[in-house]
């Protein structure tokens, strides 16, 4: 793990180099003929003691970085220290045996493998977290085809929130998630451990034992919150075939001072991407509406759209039909119809059960129509 820190701080430092000399980066190529003679000299022999494709994974690693960087994927690659997480990537000769997993040049290591994948192991990352536990990500090539997307069963609509962490709505009932805010439970745990690391010497004994304890009250915060996140990604997925959600703009909003720790904490696109994979492991469908679409200020009942409404505002009435609405509940109704009928331009029908198909933008439209019960669709992944 140590050598392939260095040789990619090394590598990242020389790219920025070549850069700045010359206009042109390194390629992965160019990179990996550095490394013999690297590993000729004196001060850096002890490179050869790696395994030599651990060093290629990281030098096709940091390709990627840039690649995914120019092309607006991700930020620019970053040095790696030597007190946050380390890993090395063994792409191939791993295999799996009684009681571990035997690796090139370390041999067997006891390990507790919960899941297996008939398939054949491509690669074995092995990782250490900053509290000295060691991972190992195993990636199998099963060969499975996704399962064709079926678009039947029930739609659900969710709202995201900070009070309450989601609020959905699928036709039948309405239900609120409260936020559990991790770190606001473990801030005064935090900020005294913290407190004692910042009086220790720098490169003492008691300073390392004080941030290691500081690393497992994070390592807490980051367990229960994917936690929470999966058991109820996992409950909405099961009950439902089509997940609607907002597409929110959480960069631009944790630029809000007084909300930015809230909106961080509560993990919003990491529930995005774990309704995403699971849905479509099953063959369902995560839609995205736009995050410009008025579903606070919309009435889910006439339809009426209000001019302006603050974010303080948690209940209103409509002026046009007198219906009293919660906030999030409207929001979350709102938000199911949209996904309804962006099914209905995308050419299909959704056989969810009751609802009208809403018109964009909540206008009201002369060809409203109600979706067919019990329809089975079918939409090629």
């Amino acid at each position: 793990m140590g050598c392939a820190r260095w040789w990619w701080n090394y590598a990242l430092n020389l790219s920025n180099e070549t850069y700045q000399q010359t206009g042109k980066g390194l390629n992965q190529t160019a990179l990996n003929k550095i490394l013999p003679k690297l590993k000729k000299e004196e001060e850096t022999e002890w490179l050869g003691e790696c395994y030599s494709q651990v060093l290629q994974s990281t030098t096709l690693n940091l390709t990627k970085a840039f690649k995914n960087f120019f092309e607006k994927r991700s930020k620019y690659p970053r040095f790696k220290s030597y007190y946050g997480k380390q890993s090395a990537q063994y792409p191939q000769n791993c295999q799996i045996v009684k009681g571990g997993l035997k690796v090139p040049q370390l041999g067997i290591i006891k390990a507790s493998i919960h899941r297996l994948f008939d398939g054949k192991l491509k690669t074995v990352t092995i990782s250490k977290t900053p509290t000295l536990k060691y991972y190992a990500s195993l990636l199998f090539d099963t060969e499975q085809e996704a399962p064709e997307m079926v678009i039947t069963g029930k739609v659900i609509g969710i709202d995201l929130g900070i009070h309450n962490f989601a609020i959905t709505n699928d036709n039948e009932k309405t239900s609120k998630y409260p936020n559990p805010r991790h770190i606001k439970k473990h801030e005064r745990n935090l900020a005294r451990k913290q407190a004692k690391l910042a009086r220790k010497k720098k490169g003492s004994k008691s300073r390392e034992r004080a941030r290691k304890l500081v690393a497992r009250v994070h390592e807490r915060i980051s367990n229960a919150r994917q936690d929470f996140l999966h058991k109820l990604s996992r409950k909405i997925v099961n009950d439902n075939q089509v997940v609607v959600i907002e597409n929110l703009n959480v960069k631009g909003m944790v630029r809000n001072r007084k909300l930015a720790k809230a909106i961080s904490d509560a993990g919003w696109g990491m529930f995005t991407n774990f309704l995403d994979y699971k849905l479509k492991e099953k063959g369902g469908l995560l839609l995205e509406i736009d995050r410009f679409f008025p579903s606070s200020k919309t009435c889910s009942s006439c339809l009426y759209q209000m001019s302006e409404m603050l974010l303080e505002v948690r209940e209103w009435t409509c002026p046009s039909c007198a219906t009293h609405h919660d906030r999030d509940e409207n929001a979350a109704k709102n938000i199911r119809f949209e996904g309804i009928r962006m099914l209905s331009v995308l050419g299909t029908r959704t056989a969810a059960d009751g609802g009208d198909v809403r018109p964009k933008g909540g206008r009201k439209s002369v060809l409203r129509q109600s979706p067919v019960k019990s329809e089975a669709l079918f939409l090629q992944g």
